[in-house]
C-alpha cells in the first residue's frame, strides 16, 4: 500500500546551508500609528486588541518576528480587561505606556511604563486597564515554535487554574510511584535504565508569575552605564527567574535584559545561535548585521541578531537603553548554545564549555 511515504537518499548530501532572517526595525511611528488603529476597533470578545509584528521572511503558520519568536502589540482601553486564557507557551510583556493590573494564576500586581513581568505556561492570565489612558505592552511567547510543532494548547474558556496549593501539598506528602522503581546503572560512566514513573513523576520547579517594576530596576542602571568603554562585556542586566536555573532566564524559553550603554560604546562584531529583539526604551545607535548597516531610535523594535549573524551595536551621543528578549534559555536546554564572543575567539558551547570572562573585575576597581 502506497502511504506516501519515501526514502530519501542523504549519503552525498552536504549540510544545508541556513538561511539567515535579515536585520529588520519597527518604527516608533508604525508602532504608535497601529496602537491607535487597535483602538479604534470594536472590542473582541475575549477583550485582546493585538497586532502580531510579521518578518517578511517569515512562511508561517503564525507571525512572527524572529523563528520561534512572537511580538504582539497588545492595547486595552480605559476601563476594559482581557479574559482568561490557558496556554502551554510562555510570555514575557513589557508595558510601554499607561498603567494596568496583572492577575496570573494566585498573584496579582500594578504595572505602569517599562514594568516587565512573566507568565509561565498553564497559568490563565487576567489584564485590566484601570488608568484613564490606553495601556499598551509587547507580549513576546514562544508560540510559534510550538506552532511549528503543532503542539500549542491554547484554552480561551478554561475553568481550571493547574492544581491547587493544597493539591501540591498533598502529594507532596504521598509515597512517590518512582521509589519502587529503582534505578539500573548501565556500564561505569553514569549510564542508567529507568522506570516509566520516572518519565511521567517529574521533580518540579516552582514556576511563579514574577514582576519587575521599573521604579525598582532603573535606580541600578546607572551602575552599567557609567562602566569605563573598556569594559568587554555588556552593559546590561538579567531579568532573572530562578525558576530557569543555569539557564539564566526570565521564561523557560527567554532571557530580558536591560541594556544601559554610555555614549560612543561600540561592540565587537560577535555571533550566537540565539535570536535577539531589542526594544529601544531610550536613545539612538546603529547595528551591522551581516554586513547591513541599520539604525534606530528611541520606541523602534529591532530585530537585532538572527541566530548565528554576525553583529555588533553602537551607540551614539547620549548613549540608549533597551530591553532584548533573546531565546538563549532555550537553546541551552537544547545544548544548541553556541556563541562566538569576536571573530578571533573559539566558538563555544554554553552551557558546557568553559564560559566566556570579562574584565569586570579590573574595570569595576
Amino acid at each position: 500500500m502506497d502511504n506516501g511515504i519515501t526514502l530519501v537518499d542523504i549519503s552525498y548530501q552536504s549540510p544545508r546551508e541556513q538561511a539567515f532572517w535579515q536585520t529588520v526595525v519597527l518604527p516608533r511611528a508604525a508602532i504608535e500609528a497601529e496602537v491607535e488603529r487597535l483602538a479604534s476597533i470594536a472590542r473582541p470578545a475575549n477583550g485582546r486588541r493585538a497586532a502580531s509584528v510579521n518578518h517578511p521572511m517569515n512562511t508561517g503558520p503564525v507571525p512572527c518576528f524572529a523563528p520561534g519568536i512572537d511580538v504582539a502589540i497588545m492595547v486595552l482601553k480605559p476601563g476594559e480587561e482581557t479574559t482568561p486564557d490557558l496556554r502551554n507557551s510562555s510570555r514575557v510583556d513589557i508595558c510601554i505606556r499607561g498603567t494596568g493590573v496583572v492577575k496570573t494564576g494566585n498573584k496579582e500586581f500594578r504595572v505602569e511604563k517599562y514594568d516587565v513581568w512573566n507568565t509561565p505556561s498553564m497559568q490563565p492570565q487576567v489584564v485590566r486597564n484601570d488608568g484613564q489612558d490606553l495601556m499598551v505592552r509587547l507580549s513576546y511567547s514562544n508560540a510559534p515554535l510550538l506552532e511549528r510543532l503543532e503542539v500549542h494548547y491554547v484554552n480561551e474558556n478554561p475553568q481550571i487554574a493547574g492544581q491547587s496549593d493544597e493539591g501540591r501539598e498533598l502529594a507532596a506528602n504521598q509515597r512517590r510511584a518512582r521509589e519502587a522503581s529503582k534505578p539500573i546503572p548501565i556500564g561505569s560512566d553514569g549510564a542508567q535504565m529507568l522506570g516509566y514513573e520516572w518519565l511521567v513523576d517529574i521533580d518540579t520547579i516552582d514556576s511563579k508569575a514574577l514582576h519587575w517594576p521599573w521604579k525598582e530596576v532603573e535606580p541600578h542602571l546607572g551602575n552599567v552605564y557609567s562602566m569605563d568603554l573598556g569594559y568587554t562585556g555588556r552593559h546590561l542586566y538579567v531579568l532573572y527567574n530562578p525558576a530557569t536555573e543555569r539557564r539564566i532566564g526570565t521564561s523557560p524559553s527567554f532571557f530580558a535584559t536591560i541594556a544601559k550603554l554610555p555614549p560612543g560604546k561600540v561592540d565587537k562584531p560577535h555571533r550566537h545561535t540565539s535570536a535577539a529583539i531589542n526594544y529601544i526604551m531610550w536613545g539612538h545607535g546603529k547595528s551591522a548585521v551581516n554586513g547591513q548597516k541599520i539604525e534606530w531610535q528611541e520606541g523602534d523594535l529591532h530585530f537585532s541578531a538572527p541566530g548565528w549573524s554576525i553583529h555588533n551595536h553602537a551607540s551614539r551621543e547620549q548613549g540608549f537603553m533597551a530591553l532584548t528578549i533573546q531565546d538563549h534559555p532555550l537553546h541551552i536546554a537544547n545544548e544548541s548554545l553556541l556563541w562566538q564572543e569576536t571573530m578571533k575567539s573559539p566558538i563555544l558551547k554554553l552551557g558546557t564549555d568553559y564560559g566566556i570572562q570579562t574584565n569586570l573585575a579590573t574595570v569595576a576597581e
